[in-house]
């Protein structure tokens, strides 16, 4: 089938209530963000001027009729996106730090994202795919966990470019152990893996990131993996098959004092991978490619930090390419 569509993704559309002050009384006020990581990733995507299209479910309530308003809005396609009218949309609440990292509480017991069924997957709109991109919110119960199994399968067949970022919400699991084996399964099928430093660390039992790399390198046939590491910068790793050749690039961070919080980040980094990999594929790749790639997606990560929110508020690309030339 023709490769019609730049990235499909499947997962998680939620809408993060972000604490923005209190009130007069006193009382916490909360704002509703549109989010999910991978609409995050395909609304920064659309900066770059790709089609893209999501694969999940909302309730038939306030919540997610605001969410496939917000997708339209922001030009991602919601043929696939599915309205439930017995399930709520899920809610994520979000205390922001001093400094802007984040705690989350879920209410989704259950949410919609999680009833997301396998016959309810269009194959059709995977096969045109040139990328598949997906995450592990999706395998935290066996329905939504069958449902993205069979999605990567018809990824797999039809040749797509499989992209992971595990995105790691230990609230979300029965326990960690359960997590880890479906990250596990994750990685069996993915071409480049998006993964955290507090992520690699604990799934490898490494503290070093090369040596967690290695680790995972020895089990599974991943070309290109990056560590984002907060405010040390970002990572790369990527390993040419036909020469055998690695190739390890660090990029510092571009540091604000701007910075308010950073839901977003990790998904506005990955998005700017996403689009190196549909302008270069996933064969050889040199230092500078490399070089250049984290630079852009640190930028833009930056960016997110400065804003409330990331769905509707991803970075412009100016303001991103204005800010990789002050490096």
């Amino acid at each position: 089938m023709e490769k019609k569509i730049d990235v499909v993704a499947l997962g998680e559309l939620l809408i993060d209530m972000t604490n923005n002050g209190v009130s007069a009384s006193n009382n916490d006020l909360f704002e509703a963000n549109p989010g999910g990581a991978p609409c995050n990733v395909l609304a920064m995507l659309k900066r770059f001027g790709h089609s893209v299209s999501f694969i999940g479910k909302v309730g038939d309530d306030i919540f997610g009729r605001k969410l496939k308003d917000t997708l339209d809005e922001v030009g991602i396609s919601t043929e696939n996106l599915l309205m439930d009218k017995d399930v709520r949309t899920t809610l994520a609440f979000v205390k922001t730090f001093a400094d802007g990292d984040r705690d989350f509480s879920f209410y989704r017991n259950p949410g919609a994202d999680m009833m997301l069924r396998k016959d309810e997957v269009n194959p059709s709109l995977i096969e045109q795919a040139k990328i598949f991109h997906f995450g592990t919110l999706s395998m935290t119960h066996e329905m939504p966990r069958e449902a993205t199994v069979y999605a990567l399968e018809i990824a797999k067949k039809s040749g797509a470019i499989i992209t992971f970022d595990p995105n790691l919400r230990e609230p979300l699991w029965n326990s960690l152990d359960e997590a880890k084996e479906q990250i596990v399964k994750g990685l069996e099928y993915c071409d480049y893996l998006k993964i955290s430093d507090n992520e690699i660390q604990w799934l490898t039992g490494e503290e070093d990131f090369t040596a967690g790399v290695n680790k995972i390198r020895a089990q599974f046939d991943i070309p290109l993996i990056t560590v984002s590491m907060g405010k040390d910068g970002s990572r790369a790793y990527y390993l040419n098959k036909k020469t055998g050749v690695e190739h390890i690039v660090e990029v510092a961070p571009f540091l604000s004092e701007d910075t308010i919080e950073t839901t977003g980040a990790g998904d506005t980094f990955c998005a700017c991978v996403l689009h190196h990999l549909l302008q270069n594929g996933l064969e050889d790749w040199d230092e500078k490619k490399l070089q250049s790639m984290l630079t852009v997606a640190n930028a833009a990560a930056s960016l997110i930090t400065r804003v409330k929110g990331a769905l509707r508020v991803m970075p412009q690309l100016e303001d991103v390419e204005a800010l990789v030339k002050t490096r």
